[in-house]
């Protein structure tokens, strides 16, 4: 409540009063069910407006200071527990419309255990990483997605590892990504030993593809659905579709395209205007591009939601209040260390590095298939009642390296922890 002292004297009016005392009464009926901050407005407004931000980074949510006396209307606490109320500030947000459930709950710890696991990793012993038992039985992406053995490879082995210009960052990240497959980059280098648009021809690639096909070998991950291009396509099959498609983005010189984009989101545009890359398909390339020393946008600035993160936002909220799931996303983001104080979670992040957009769309959709049975009750549009992948340990270890810019590699060797001699 902003307070200002009414005039004295020859300039008092009694109108003026007996509005100060109806917003007094106003502010101490309100005091019994919410915590009422009063902000006094006597002399410059910067003044006003500097203390109303104060006491807004004060906010906590009221489910996180449960009797811990009532407030008074100047800001402090009368000392009287009063349950549902907090003494401090409680900053009502956009989520206030959305109404959570149960697995919003489950969504922060499973983000807290998950990137616990990541460290419990590192810190090597025996594999007795967490006692939940679905994450133990069951296999889920890192609470960061640049974790992921996926994503580091393709950092330390794809992006970093060769030619470092535009054209040839570019060429070999598309190639990568469009199968986004260890094994089948690693076929690539087996046999055609340099993977380089300088010395790449149709002809090549795709022998080596329908041979790995004849001969029975999986040569696209499970992770993205990708389309083929119908039967109708000219190419025949997906693999050389995505050749042909990767040919037209170099000839079309969509690199230096996604380098002049103003935003993440101009770049994910020029993606998605190809034929069969969808919305889900665009930012995850433009979030692995990203990860290059050509493109530094924030990657809080722009998020896609994908079908699972879709489903599993759903299973989050019973109501979205009018948000929609870009708003959810945004706002989970920017509450994260709060969310994580309300439930008393110890949530150690990537070394300093806060969950970004896409760590939190990722997070949503992990907590799509933890809650398949964790809260079975809870059902998404997908209909999927069970988790398929199961978990096995893989011997190899992982030589955590993130991309410069992001300055983490200097603080993991600190920490005497695992990393590429990038």
């Amino acid at each position: 409540m902003i307070r200002r002292k009414t005039p004295s004297g020859e300039n008092q009016r009694l109108e003026d009063i007996s509005i100060a005392k109806e917003y007094d009464k106003l502010a101490a009926q309100e005091s019994k069910k919410y915590p009422v901050c009063v902000v006094a407005n006597d002399g410059a407004l910067a003044e006003a407006m500097e203390s109303v931000i104060r006491r807004a980074k004060l906010g906590k949510p009221l489910r996180a200071s449960l009797n811990q006396g009532t407030p008074s209307l100047n800001g402090e606490s009368s000392g009287k527990s009063q349950p549902g109320v907090a003494n401090q500030c409680f900053v009502f947000s956009k989520l206030d419309p959305a109404k959570p459930t149960i697995v919003y709950d489950t969504y922060w710890r499973f983000a807290a255990e998950r990137q616990a696991i990541f460290f419990r990793k590192l810190s090597g012993g025996p594999p007795t990483w967490t006692s939940d038992p679905v994450l133990r039985d069951y296999k889920f992406t890192n609470a960061y997605r640049a974790s992921d053995r996926t994503s580091q490879y393709l950092i330390r082995e794809v992006i970093y590892a060769g030619d470092q210009t535009l054209e040839e960052v570019f060429f070999r990240t598309m190639i990568f990504k469009m199968f986004n497959r260890i094994e089948t980059w690693e076929l690539f280098t087996r046999t055609l030993g340099r993977i380089s648009y300088a010395d790449y021809s149709f002809a090549r690639y795709d022998a080596v593809l329908s041979k790995a096909i004849n001969n029975g070998e999986t040569i696209y991950s499970g992770a993205y659905i990708m389309p083929s291009g119908g039967p109708s396509s000219a190419n025949g099959r997906k693999h050389r579709m995505h050749l042909k498609l990767i040919e037209q983005m170099l000839k079309d010189d969509l690199a230096a395209r996604l380098v002049d984009a103003p935003s993440m989101g101009k770049a994910f545009e020029l993606l998605r205007a190809y034929s069969t890359i969808g919305d889900f398909l665009a930012y995850q390339y433009v979030t692995d591009l990203n990860y290059s020393t050509f493109l530094n946008f924030s990657e809080m600035e722009f998020v896609i939601p994908g079908p699972g993160a879709r489903d599993g936002i759903r299973k989050c909220f019973s109501e979205f209040g009018g948000l929609n799931e870009i708003d959810i996303i945004k706002l989970v983001a920017e509450r994260q260390q709060v969310e994580f104080d309300r439930l008393g979670l110890e949530f150690q992040s990537l070394w300093g590095r806060p969950l970004q957009l896409i760590d939190c769309q990722n997070l949503f959709c992990e907590v799509d298939k933890y809650s398949r049975v964790k809260h079975p009750e809870f059902a998404g549009r997908t209909g999927r009642t069970r988790i398929k992948q199961k978990y096995r340990i893989t011997p190899d270890p992982i030589l955590y390296w993130y991309p410069p810019k992001w300055g983490l590699n200097d603080r993991i060797a600190e920490g005497g922890l695992l990393v590429s001699s990038h």
